[in-house]
């Protein structure tokens, strides 16, 4: 089996030439399946800028003004409020479920932010790509931490231009409630990330 899928794939790339771009090199080695479709290998402007080599992407100017475009598209919750309930956040940010092919379009997606940060301190599995969250709650609640944090989850690429965080508000993987909820799940003083390692014993 393994060795009749090595050979059909060889024989797909052997059909492609130096002059393909990218995406036909995608587009000829997948397929649409439920909701993973091919539209996503089209990249944003955004995406476009990122994949460049760092001595192709431009000067300051260039990077700003990508950086300024994500900033002037965040939207702020309707209702002024930016904290939900923080055990729905824990089980969001804890679920990497969503958007995946073999994943119901039904069900709500996940944040799948252990992939990628430390957030409760007695979390024994995580990553390591992002920086860690514990204790993030130390920050307080100020109009400037619950700001930069909101902005942080809605696009990343409005502080690090070319950032790997997921644009959650931005690109819709995240409701507002979602991202509300894991706000409080980062700041809530009750959250499982704001308590000692001993809180549990």
């Amino acid at each position: 089996m393994i060795k009749k899928l090595a050979i059909t794939l060889a024989c797909a790339w052997a059909s492609l030439t130096f002059a393909d771009s990218p995406s036909e090199v995608l587009r000829a080695s997948m397929v649409d399946k439920n909701q993973a479709t091919l539209d996503r290998i089209e990249q944003d402007d955004v995406q476009a800028f990122c994949s460049k080599p760092r001595a192709e992407r431009g000067d300051l100017d260039t990077m700003n003004a990508v950086r300024e475009r994500a900033m002037a598209g965040i939207e702020h919750p309707a209702d002024g409020v930016y904290l939900g309930d923080w055990v729905s956040g824990g089980e969001i940010a804890n679920n990497g479920r969503g958007l995946q092919y073999s994943d119901n379009p039904a069900d709500p997606n996940g944040g799948n932010c252990y992939a990628c940060h430390q957030l409760d301190p007695r979390e024994m599995a995580y990553g390591t790509l992002g920086p860690s969250l514990t204790n993030y709650g130390a920050r307080g609640q100020s109009d400037v931490v619950v700001q930069y944090t909101w902005t942080k989850l809605w696009n990343t690429h409005a502080y690090n231009t070319c950032s790997h965080m997921p644009r959650f508000g931005a690109q819709g993987i995240l409701t507002e409630q979602q991202l509300k909820d894991v706000m409080a799940y980062l700041l809530d003083p009750n959250s499982p990330v704001n308590q000692p390692m001993d809180a549990a014993d």
